[in-house]
């Protein structure tokens, strides 16, 4: 009765049992980001027992806050792209394109986009920003980032090494990691190709049994207290975040990404549920806010940008219409704490001869999770060069610099240049000019 009058099961179609499958479901789905997220942020030196544990806690509070406050089934986790950006961009070396910041700062920068995204919630702020981006950029900034980290996973799978002169090659396809990870792309693919729910996840499992008698995969066991928290907890740092003038690009792009990540997510989960009512979503500015104060919870807790999970779906698909469901999918995320050694063993990488870290058992989901981020290049007007040049260089510019940071400045700028040269400059929001003018100073400066 208790569980009916907080989530209301009968006026939203459905029941107790419906609900606990729902959650577990997503679970199911999501899950791969306890595994992929520690060997992400741990290549800029975090430590990979602590940001499995603040991935868990914090996941596990954001979902639980989508469902107590909002009341819908759409879980929160860390969200793919926006960790390959801070570790490989944001903490990246400056002699590889990447802006030197350490991961405390980039911390920091993560909380202040969140706080950001807290404040402008009550001014409309969100609505704004949204509509001066124009649809094909927001198509292909998808669709650049997918790229992004599916180059991340063939580099990490070896099945692209550095060449002279073409700079990138195919790897040698007779070594162990190598046959792993292929291996991992064709079960990830036939499992969804066949629909199965949970299909990264069983795929990372299945390669990670194949790794163990080919010597890849190391046996650490499965089931332990969890490792401390401590070396990331609270070690974000704000002040040092504004002693470099790229500051305002960093909390930028990751209040970017998190506002349509978040705000896209949330119409397409919305409207498989059937949540929409006249084109609008009830409860929006709690769902909103609950995807804010995962993020900066995530900060402090010492996990990149957490925001609401598009595999929500398939937890809604097995019936799920409350946040009961969520509060399901916050318990395991919990109860995964106690899997360390499985995490450990699946994500920790496999040392190579040359001392290089290859990760063969996850590099296979970065792979397929970059394919399903293609399926929004249908989208963007190709026929329209206006349109169709800003997002082929927004596209491109991200894996090829290995920074998506230069792929949406890039795109911005000409995006403003071919609307202004061709008459159309009144259809561009003065939003839109002020970040490309911004973007432009930052480039001269550079130079």
């Amino acid at each position: 009765m208790q569980l009916e009058q907080l989530f209301k099961l009968k006026e939203n179609g459905s029941d107790i049992s419906t609900e606990i499958m729902a959650g577990v479901t997503s679970f199911m789905t999501m899950c791969y980001i306890i595994f992929v997220q520690p060997a992400v942020l741990s290549a800029c030196g975090m430590d990979f027992g602590a940001v499995m544990v603040a991935t868990c806690v914090a996941s596990a509070l954001a979902t639980l806050l989508m469902g107590l406050y909002a009341n819908y089934p759409i879980a929160l986790a860390p969200a793919m792209g926006h960790n390959i950006y801070f570790a490989y961009t944001v903490c990246g070396s400056v002699s590889n394109g990447g802006l030197g910041y350490t991961w405390p700062v980039a911390l920091g920068a993560i909380f202040v986009s969140g706080a950001i995204f807290i404040a402008v919630s009550s001014f409309g702020f969100r609505e704004k920003l949204i509509e001066a981006i124009p649809e094909s950029l927001r198509y292909a900034i998808a669709v650049g980032i997918g790229l992004l980290i599916a180059l991340v996973g063939l580099e990490w799978a070896v099945l692209v090494v550095d060449k002279p002169v073409v700079l990138l090659g195919l790897g040698d396809l007779t070594s162990k990691p190598v046959l792993l990870s292929l291996f991992g792309v064709m079960c990830i693919s036939v499992l969804l190709t066949l629909e199965v729910k949970g299909a990264i996840m069983w795929g990372i499992i299945i390669t990670t049994l194949l790794g163990l008698p080919l010597g890849v995969v190391k046996y650490q066991g499965f089931i332990s207290l969890p490792p401390s928290i401590k070396p990331t907890l609270f070690k974000l740092n704000i002040l040092d975040l504004f002693i470099k003038p790229e500051f305002f690009t960093v909390i930028f792009i990751f209040f970017f990404l998190d506002l349509f990540d978040t705000v896209g997510t949330l119409i397409a989960v919305s409207e498989e549920g059937g949540f929409m009512r006249q084109g609008k979503l009830p409860r929006a500015r709690q769902a909103l806010l609950s995807d804010a104060v995962g993020t900066v919870t995530g900060a402090m807790l010492g996990t990149s940008t957490v925001t609401s999970y598009i595999e929500s779906a398939a937890g809604i698909s097995a019936g799920g219409r409350t946040g009961l469901a969520n509060v399901i999918t916050a318990l395991l995320m919990l109860a995964a704490l106690f899997c360390y050694p499985l995490v450990k063993m699946i994500g920790g990488g496999y040392a190579a001869a040359n001392g290089v870290i290859l990760y063969p058992v996850i590099a296979p989901a970065l792979i397929i999770i970059g394919c399903i981020m293609m399926k929004t290049m249908r989208k963007i007007a190709w026929d329209d060069y206006s349109e169709a040049i800003p997002a082929f260089i927004t596209l491109i510019f991200m894996p090829v610099t290995f920074s998506i940071t230069e792929g949406i400045a890039l795109g911005f700028i000409t995006y403003c240049l071919l609307k202004t040269v061709s008459g159309q400059a009144k259809q561009v929001s003065w939003l839109l000019y002020l970040f490309s003018g911004l973007f432009l100073l930052r480039y001269i400066f550079l130079v």
